[in-house]
């Protein structure tokens, strides 16, 4: 565990009031986590938060709850939990998945938390890319899942990567740190277990410390990735930009460049959730652009979709459930098309992703919220008002994204800025008065 705490100390970096988000089962892995955790409060005023999700489908699940309640409660830890009350038809590792990263986002907001840690650790990193080998995903998803990830306002840190789960059972035994068993993990129903109980006990046979070799295959195909990625970035911009595709161009690409641009879309698409996609689903988007046929539509998993329309390509997602809403802006906001809004300090840009305001001309809280029947926007350049209907029109908006794109209004409904897209006459330029300035990314 030594290799554990020395990357959280010094590779990490962590500081005096650092706010972390702790996701917690009450496992031996996450338990083993938030110990290490607290040994590092013990040097560095850390404040800690466990966020716990119950999954609700098993009946010790409310008693795992309360443990992990009362343990926060005498180690002085902030405890969050929620409760997923009902699931959909999805698969349920997936959905379950995508419910708990959002509860964590939502933490993480809430406390303006710089980091997100989880307890992945060897062991796991070995499932997911043997998972991902057999059923098929992208170079970046055969390397399983990074030990950091850079998010727009947190860090996404997996500290345990060093290590295996015998190593994490020790430390627990060692250290009397108390921990439930999950029963769900033994049951070979589920794919995942099906790896860790009958595929890991032969590879470590063959080699006690395989999980390092597994590492070492991760790093090396995340930064054949990332290469590829930069040299990607400077001609995707070319034949992709607003989710759409240029058919044309792409198709002038060498085949192993075009299966590269679609891989590099889907997983921006998908980011973490890599075991969605596979090359199949590259297959049909390319020989569905290769087609003779004006239009057509591949449904990809997600609920987004591919759809041809003679020279463009769009890839776009369902969002009808999400199609009516307004959220009070604070710090950061993460909305429901995947962008944020935040207010910043400073910022250079004064495109239309950047709208600087004063307080003292609009009514405070700010939202941001779909747009309504008939809502207008008074414009500084015509002196008076126009339709946002028409806005997206000159703005060349597809209609299946007018209605959910965001709109930020003050207090009193009026609309002050279409992130993007426009601004109303009560944004102000560089050279003006102002004290509020929102960023849209």
């Amino acid at each position: 565990m030594d290799r554990v705490f020395d990357y959280l100390i010094n590779e990490v970096k962590l500081q005096n009031d650092d706010i972390i988000v702790i996701g917690c089962s009450g496992g031996p892995d996450s338990m083993a986590l938030m110990h290490v955790l607290e040994k590092i409060r013990e040097k560095k005023k850390l404040l800690l938060i466990c966020a716990h999700v119950n999954h609700n489908v098993r009946k010790e699940s409310k008693q795992e709850e309360q443990f992990l309640k009362e343990y926060c409660e005498q180690h002085n830890i902030i405890f969050e939990a929620m409760t997923i009350e009902k699931y959909g038809d999805d698969n349920f590792h997936n959905e379950s998945r995508k419910i708990r990263y959002q509860f964590f986002e939502e933490l993480i907001n809430k406390y303006q938390a710089n980091y997100l840690m989880t307890a992945h650790h060897g062991d796991d990193l070995i499932e997911t890319i043997l998972m991902r080998i057999v059923r098929g995903s992208t170079l970046k998803g055969y390397s399983g899942f990074e030990k950091r990830v850079d998010k727009f306002n947190y860090s996404l840190i997996r500290p345990l990567i060093f290590v295996t789960k015998d190593v994490l059972l020790t430390f627990d035994k060692e250290n009397n740190i108390p921990f439930v068993v999950d029963s769900s993990n033994f049951k070979n129903k589920y794919t995942r277990n099906r790896y860790r109980m009958e595929v890991l006990p032969f590879l470590k046979k063959e080699d006690p410390m395989v999980h390092e070799k597994f590492m070492k295959f991760s790093d090396i195909l995340i930064e054949y990735n990332n290469y590829l990625n930069k040299e990607l970035a400077k001609k995707i911009n070319n034949i992709y930009h607003d989710d759409v595709i240029d058919i044309n161009k792409f198709l002038s690409e060498d085949y192993l460049i075009q299966k590269k641009i679609m891989f590099y879309i889907l997983e921006n698409k998908y980011t973490d959730d890599l075991n969605q996609i596979n090359m199949n689903h590259v297959s049909n988007i390319i020989k569905l652009m290769q087609s003779k046929r004006p239009n057509g539509i591949i449904n990809l998993p997600g609920n987004y979709k591919a759809m041809k329309e003679y020279n463009i390509l769009k890839i776009t997602q369902d969002i009808e459930y999400i199609n009516d809403y307004e959220i009070e802006l604070n710090e950061c906001v993460e909305l429901p098309n995947r962008h944020y809004i935040k207010f910043v300090k400073d910022e250079n840009n004064n495109d239309n992703n950047v709208c600087r305001l004063l307080s003292q001309e609009i009514s405070l809280p700010l939202y941001v919220r779909t747009r309504h029947l008939g809502d207008k926007m008074l414009l500084k350049k015509i002196n008076g008002t126009k339709k946002l209907k028409d806005i997206f029109i000159d703005a060349k908006i597809a209609k299946d994204l007018r209605d959910s794109w965001p709109v930020v209004i003050d207090s009193k409904g009026n609309i002050l800025w279409i992130p993007g897209i426009k601004k109303s006459k009560f944004s102000k330029q560089k050279d003006e008065t102002y004290d509020i300035i929102l960023k849209y990314n």
